[in-house]
């Protein structure tokens, strides 16, 4: 081993058992492995980072559940792929590992799996061989997808070299376990999935006995709890009407049987759009109800009217002669189900007929882009809102696994949106679908799976396909009738071998509606069209079922145009902020709570990112939608905060459509139109553009001090920034701030504040403005809005005298923030040294087209090595190489601003402060055979980059390589 290597390890040793205030890289040192998602923080991202680096690798584990084993598909397929050899051992101990696990891993050639039957093996360990040193991580974490990614759990992560006794030990007692345990084979497999399934169906049997045993009335969770305290308080208000959006598969049919219950219904009408959703709402209401009220359909030919609860498809009861059967106040509680349907004439004109004491509408998903507001009719009440991602959180769906993989290539040519059908249904397409649903497979090995299909021809043609293969599906579309589909869900969900089918094929029937707990393989072979679409139908394996562990979707990527929809519906994120897309898509897992993951292969993830760079997402269109939609919600015209609040689309995109938020309202709102004057108009945007983007708050919280007319010193700055951000504003921030308050620093100085002998105040003009209405209104939104995304920001990243790290600023934000007089970001060309600071601006990957003379030679050698190189016709002694050179004596400070590529627009990464270490002289080549000189320095940083965003900016062409963990 290298003496470098030898003395970093040491270091590393040092810090982390001696003192942690010691100089030691990342690399090598000591770490405790936990998983707290609130920090993006996991055990499996550990993993998948050593599987990445690692040249050998050894697992030792008690239990393996193939959600464990199914985090590390992707990955586990690059090892092989690479030829990394590995060698897996896990325990038969209580026979809780499970078959399809071992099945699973299996698959790989470059794995050797063997299964420990004797004794009380309970082992937890994962060992990496690194370029000469290994990586040990020991504790409590089994091969789960809970003890990678939720569970409490403690591992000690540690290097070694070769030649360590602690090394020596842990692979000696691995290799004795491993010798002594049993080569896990298709002989082996067979006989233990008898001995594993006869216990499964016992343990099932005695959960069954107890269930019987302690059966109790049926109560509310956590989340119809909160809801009811809402539907009561609403009602004690006086409202008459609420909607409830909660996410598939959350207990929105129970809830509403609670608060039916609650408020003493004596009569119910349920209505929904489908008879077997209609069956399935009374027997939970009689599960609620007991026999204390009478339960009848009102569907189809069953005319059950003089029941006290009705349950009844809307095709039936709003047609004029079945409404007229009951008196407008016959019911005194109504339900509507799927409520995003309430703008079709059926539903309005049952709407408009009855008149309950107590009106409920739910949905999971209220927005539609048809224009039509959803809200209106429960007078824009929202009793609760419960979307997929809190529904995880609350574990009150199961877990998923998703695959982004990409679609195959027929003839040459990439699947798109125009693919003929001849190329969506080419054999070599339908056997990489086969391929790859048998690789991923599902939780238990018994495929119960939905594959979702662009139109009836592939889909009908892709299941006959399937069954020529010798499988069993179905296809079923809007002309299936109830009874083919009803008999269809029943084959798929049955137990009976000769009747059940593995697959059903629709084309959007599937999307809502439709309760089949155990569904536990999504496949989507269409193009995202709406990420409203997409969670509906994910939603359709998430519900809970006996014996379920997890959901396993497999989503075919092809070259869409609407990829960046992907991430935007596995997230939940619908800010349609690109740089949050972006950041979404490199957490990857880590962004999602609970044990769900999302993994993409390499040129999937490549086509999200592409999508995610040409897509406009700003267009007027978009944004006049998005503004519907919320004003819908609220009943009102919506604040720029209120965006927030509602996790709706980013509000700064109004300011940067119409220059401030005002400009776009008045174009919208006939009420805004002329209320402010073209002066200020001006200064709204001029504070919107300059002041409130969120990139500095001093400017801010200046403002807001001084709003109620008040003059303000520093301490009260300070004193806020103290209560808010425990910092203080130096007085050349406070100048910088006076300075920027006015427009000086844009040369377009416009007054606004003043001050004298120490004391700041608003200019009577200003003042003037403030005290109007609408001009006050929307000013203190704005500012409101910059200082809860600066929050936000602070909540998320480490803050470094101004910036915080990984958060994207433009030149100009970055010469305001220190504390420039004037904006130079115009002449910012790659550096400038000014005011004491050199900021440092890189684009890493560029353009193949740029001059010879501009292709400098810069990246990361590591996490925390970046290699530089000054402009061209410079030289040791050139006045700014000379600055860097004494940055040390002069305090010159150095951050370092990096972006991806110019497809990312305009601003910049900040990395944080660098330091050189070595500087040399050098040369780029010019075209015509002459060259230029440069300096190639290397930077030290104060901070190691992060995992995700160092692979992030270093990958070529957008593609991040491995499974994101």
């Amino acid at each position: 081993m290298t003496a470098v290597l030898s003395g970093e390890l040491l270091a590393g040793l040092q810090r982390g058992f001696m003192d942690a205030g010691l100089p030691a890289s990342e690399a090598f040192l000591p770490q405790l492995l936990i998983n707290h998602q609130a920090h993006g923080k996991t055990v499996l991202a550990a993993l998948h980072k050593h599987l990445a680096e690692c040249e050998e690798f050894w697992f030792s584990v008690a239990f393996a559940t193939k959600g464990g084993v199914a985090t590390l598909l992707h990955l586990l397929q690059e090892l092989e792929r690479r030829r990394i050899k590995g060698r897996v051992l896990v325990s038969q101990y209580q026979n809780f590992t499970q078959p399809e696990a071992l099945r699973a891993l299996l698959q790989f050639s470059n794995l050797e799996l063997r299964i420990a039957t004797q004794g009380n093996f309970h082992a937890k360990g994962y060992l990496f061989k690194k370029r000469g040193t290994y990586d040990v991580c020991i504790g409590s974490s089994n091969l789960t997808d809970s003890a990678l990614r939720s569970n409490k759990e403690w591992n000690l992560q540690v290097s070694a070299t070769p030649a360590s006794e602690l090394l020596q030990t842990v692979l000696a007692t691995f290799e004795d376990e491993f010798t002594q345990a049993v080569p896990v084979t298709e002989d082996f497999l067979t006989a233990y999935e008898q001995i594993y399934h006869a216990q499964f169906k016992l343990a099932a049997r005695l959960r069954a006995q107890v269930s019987l045993e302690t059966t109790a009335a049926v109560k509310p969770n956590a989340m119809q709890r909160e809801a009811l305290h809402n539907l009561a308080a609403l009602r004690v208000k006086g409202e008459q009407r609420a909607l409830l959006i909660s996410a598939t598969a959350t207990g929105k049919t129970y809830l509403s049987a609670f608060d039916a219950q609650a408020c003493g219904a004596k009569r119910v009408l349920f209505v929904v759009h489908r008879n077997n959703i209609a069956q399935t709402a009374r027997r939970t209401f009689q599960q609620v109800f007991g026999h204390s009220r009478s339960t009848g359909m009102y569907s189809g030919n069953r005319r059950e009217a003089e029941a006290d609860f009705v349950f009844s498809t809307v095709q039936t009861v709003a047609q004029e002669n079945h409404l007229r059967q009951f008196a407008p106040n016959h019911f005194d509680y109504i339900v509507i189900d799927e409520t995003h349907r309430s703008g079709a004439e059926s539903y309005r004109r049952l709407l408009d007929y009855f008149r309950p004491k107590f009106l409920l509408g739910m949905t999971a998903t209220p927005e539609r882009t048809d224009g039509y507001d959803v809200f209106q009719h429960f007078d824009h009440n929202i009793a609760y809102e419960i979307r997929l991602q809190r529904a995880l959180a609350e574990d009150m769906l199961a877990p998923f696994h998703y695959f982004g993989v990409t679609d195959v290539t027929v003839d040459g040519e990439v699947v798109n949106e125009a693919a003929a059908f001849n190329q969506l249904v080419a054999v070599e397409r339908v056997e990489h679908i086969l391929t790859k649903a048998r690789f991923y497979g599902c939780d238990d090995g018994q495929v119960r799976g939905l594959v979702f299909c662009r139109n009836v021809e592939e889909s009908r043609a892709i299941s006959a396909a399937f069954n020529a293969r010798g499988l069993r599906s179905v296809a079923l579309d809007g002309s299936s009738s109830e009874t083919l589909r009803a008999e269809a869900i029943s084959r798929l969900e049955s137990d009976v071998l000769a009747e059940r089918i593995d697959y059903i094929f629709t084309v959007d029937i599937f999307n809502e509606g439709i309760d089949i707990p155990r569904v536990n393989q999504v496949i989507m072979l269409r193009p995202t069209q709406s990420a409203i679409v997409f969670v509906q139908q994910l939603g359709r394996g998430l519900r809970k079922a006996e014996g379920k562990e997890h959901l396993t979707v497999i989503d075919f990527i092809g070259n869409y145009q609407n990829n960046y929809l992907v991430p935007i519906a596995l997230f939940g994120d619908t800010t349609y902020n690109k740089d949050t897309l972006r950041k979404l898509m490199v957490g990857g897992s880590s962004m999602l709570p609970g044990a769900s993951t999302i993994n993409f292969d390499q040129i999937a993830q490549q086509r999200i990112f592409a999508a995610i760079d040409r897509a406009t997402l700003d267009g007027k269109k978009e944004l006049v939608q998005d503004y519907k939609l919320l004003r819908f919600k609220l009943g009102r015209i919506p604040t720029m905060v209120d965006f927030l609040e509602h996790g709706a689309r980013d509000p700064f995109m109004y300011v940067t459509r119409a220059g401030s938020y005002f400009n776009f309202v008045a174009g919208l709102e006939p009420s805004m139109q002329g209320q402010l004057s073209p002066t200020e108009c001006r200064l709204l945007e001029l504070i919107s553009t300059f002041i409130a983007n969120a990139k500095r708050i001093e400017e801010v919280l200046l403002l807001e001090l001084l709003l109620p007319g008040n003059p303000v010193k520093l301490e009260d700055l300070n004193l806020a920034l103290s209560l808010q951000f425990n910092r203080q504003a130096s007085v050349a921030t406070l100048t910088s701030c006076l300075r920027n308050l006015n427009f000086a620093f844009i040369r377009q100085t416009t007054p606004v504040v003043e001050e004298a002998d120490g004391v700041i105040s608003l200019v009577p003009s200003f003042a003037a403005m403030v005290s109007k209405a609408i001009f006050g209104e929307y000013l203190r939104d704005v500012l409101a809005f910059a200082r809860a995304r600066y929050s936000g920001y602070a909540a998320q990243s480490p803050y470094v005298d101004g910036f915080f790290l990984y958060q994207k600023y433009s030149r100009q934000d970055v010469c305001r923030i220190l504390n420039w007089d004037q904006d130079e970001s115009s002449t910012v060309y790659g550096y400038k040294v000014k005011h004491g600071s050199c900021p440092i601006f890189v684009n890493y990957h560029k353009e193949e087209d740029i001059t010879d003379s501009t292709k400098y030679e810069e990246g990361f050698a590591d996490h925390r090595e970046f290699h530089w190189m000054s402009k061209s016709n410079r030289k040791l002694t050139s006045p700014e190489i000379v600055a860097m050179q004494n940055h040390a004596a002069t305090n010159l400070r150095l951050p370092l601003f990096i972006k991806k590529s110019n497809g990312e627009g305009a601003d910049f990464y900040y990395m944080g402060e660098v330091s050189p270490v070595s500087f040399e002289q050098s040369s780029l080549a010019k075209g015509n055979g002459e060259t230029v000189p440069v300096v190639k320095v290397v930077f030290y940083l104060a901070q190691p980059v992060a995992d995700a965003m160092f692979t992030y900016l270093t990958s070529s062409e957008h593609s991040l390589g491995l499974a994101n963990a």
